[in-house]
Formats: C-alpha cells, sequence, structure tokens
C-alpha cells in the first residue's frame, strides 16, 4: 500500500512557480497526504494553507504517479493546477526549511523529475489556454 501525497502547482503574483525546500534538501511542490473523508481539493487547500498560510483554489487535474521518494519507500503522486486566492505573503511552517520562488524555464536542479513533468504540462496547458 502507497501514501497518496495530493500537490499543487500554482504561480506568485509574478509568474514564479512556489515550491518548498523539504528535510532532504529537495524542492518539491506545496501539498501533502490526503486524510480520511478529504477531498483531493479539499486536502490541497488545507496543506497550502498550512504550510505556507496561502490560500488557493484548487483547479484541474495535471499529473499522477508513483514517486520513490527514497529507496524502498514510494508515495503516489496526484498534481493539481491551482491559483493563489488573495494576497501573497507566504509564512513557511515547520514543515520545510524554505519557500522558493522560480521562473517556470528555470526551475532547480535538486527538483524531482516527477514534479518537473508536472510543473512543465501545466505551462504547456496555460500557453494553449491563453493562444485561445
Amino acid at each position: 500500500m502507497f501514501s497518496v501525497s495530493i500537490k499543487g502547482v500554482f504561480h506568485d503574483p509574478t509568474g514564479n512557480v512556489v515550491l518548498l525546500m523539504n528535510e532532504r534538501n529537495e524542492w518539491e511542490l506545496p501539498g501533502g497526504r490526503i486524510e480520511p473523508g478529504e477531498t483531493p481539493a479539499q486536502c490541497l487547500a488545507r496543506e497550502v494553507q498550512e504550510e505556507l498560510n496561502l490560500t488557493v483554489s484548487v483547479g484541474e487535474l495535471i499529473d499522477a504517479y508513483l514517486f520513490e521518494v527514497v529507496p524502498g519507500k514510494h508515495v503516489f503522486i496526484v498534481t493539481y493546477a491551482c491559483s493563489l486566492d488573495g494576497s501573497f505573503v507566504p509564512t513557511i511552517s515547520h514543515e520545510h526549511k524554505s519557500v522558493g520562488l522560480f521562473r517556470p524555464d528555470t526551475l532547480p536542479p535538486n527538483l524531482p523529475t516527477g514534479y518537473r513533468s508536472s510543473i512543465a504540462a501545466w505551462e504547456r496547458r496555460r500557453a494553449a489556454l491563453r493562444a485561445g
């Protein structure tokens, strides 16, 4: 059995992707484990509030995949597009070391491939929506 983690791709007001530095010194998308009785959207909104003290609206599903966090430990990751509701004044929780803001075309090297792929997929969809 795998745990399930719901992650969100969203941008700050200037268009930077919001990432968090975890205890393994890797960047990751905001989000976390879904709890019994929660929908994925409820989980993600709660996790972003807990991790960054921000409010987001959860949108479309981007991706889902099995991720080997550390050798032998797998987590099923589900990523959603999100949009920021309200002001962007992140307050980081004890769960992470720092918040990072990165241009979508200059993501950090220590960002796992799955997160990188989810960001790229959302950027392609956003570009297609803007093109109309």
